[in-house]
């Protein structure tokens, strides 16, 4: 299989493209986590940007929601915003301290977020009514969520080194790792109807099935670092060290196979990579 990576620069250099997620206007949507913006990537390669209105907040993850408008985190001052594809804003603040992280659309039409400073998981609906539903821990650090295929969401604790998976009526169930200190972050519903998630720390990609069992499949680099994963063939992202993305070939899980590709740009700062609807994965890259 020929893989080709183009590159598309930004505005302006450092401006910290992270988040990126197809939108229903056929563009690519990019959170610009340094300065504090949103970028529409057209098809044809051009960019537009928007400040965040208010200004700053540090977004982070982006996902298009069902009402037809973009919705994305604001880490930097806890709140969820909203941008329609005309660039119009609007947010939806979260008590102080939430550190909103990940976010996704849940098969309840609402979005869910992980809050990374506060041990919840909270859900916003399109109108902006909020509900924070507390985690059994302290310190976990929620990180990435995803939308599973059983009606609930699934999600990652960093530092409590455990998969979380929570029904729409706010049930908690967790699932600790096999590995210890792996860090999970990146996660994603894969193709094959189960959950794939990437352990940063241990250099490992990892996948749950809906009864808990874990399968842990470690990387030809073990020092790669995966940030993300996105399906498609399953496509994991390197970490901000440049460590190349590759792609998982999701066959039965002791078979599974890992290719990486190297980045054209040397030692490029490599995000979360949402997937499209078809065709090649898209990253973010400075």
């Amino acid at each position: 299989m020929t893989v080709e990576i183009r590159e598309i620069p930004l505005v302006e250099p450092g401006s910290g493209p992270y988040g990126i997620t197809p939108g229903p206007d056929g563009a690519l949507w990019l959170t610009l986590a340094h300065a504090g913006g949103i970028a529409r990537l057209s098809p044809d390669g051009e960019v537009r940007t928007y400040p965040l209105d208010p200004a700053g907040g540090r977004p982070l993850i982006i996902t298009a929601g069902p009402d037809g408008a973009l919705w994305f985190t604001r880490s930097g001052d806890d709140r969820i915003g909203r941008i329609t594809v005309d660039g119009e804003q609007r947010t939806v603040a979260l008590p102080a301290g939430t550190g909103p992280g990940g976010i996704a659309a849940g098969p309840d039409g609402a979005l869910w977020y992980a809050g990374m400073t506060s041990d919840t998981i909270g859900r916003v609906e399109t109108d902006g009514t909020h509900t924070a539903f507390p985690l059994p821990v302290t310190g976990g650090f929620a990180s990435m969520i995803t939308a599973g295929a059983d009606q609930a969401l699934w999600f990652t604790l960093n530092q409590a080194n455990a998969i979380g998976r929570i029904d729409l009526d706010g049930t908690v169930t967790l699932h600790p790792l096999p590995t210890a200190k792996a860090g999970p972050v990146g996660i994603t519903l894969g193709d094959d109807g189960v959950i794939w998630f990437v352990e940063i720390a241990a250099g490992q990609l990892g996948r749950i099935d809906r009864d808990g069992e874990i399968v842990e499949l470690p990387l030809p680099d073990r020092a790669a670092r995966p940030h993300a994963i996105v399906p498609t063939r399953m496509a994991a992202c390197g970490s901000p060290s440049g460590v190349p993305t590759g792609s998982v070939t999701s066959t039965p899980p002791g078979e599974s196979r890992v290719t990486p590709y190297p980045p054209r740009t040397p030692n490029p700062t490599a995000s979360p990579a949402p997937p499209r609807a078809s065709g090649p994965p898209w990253k973010s890259a400075p």
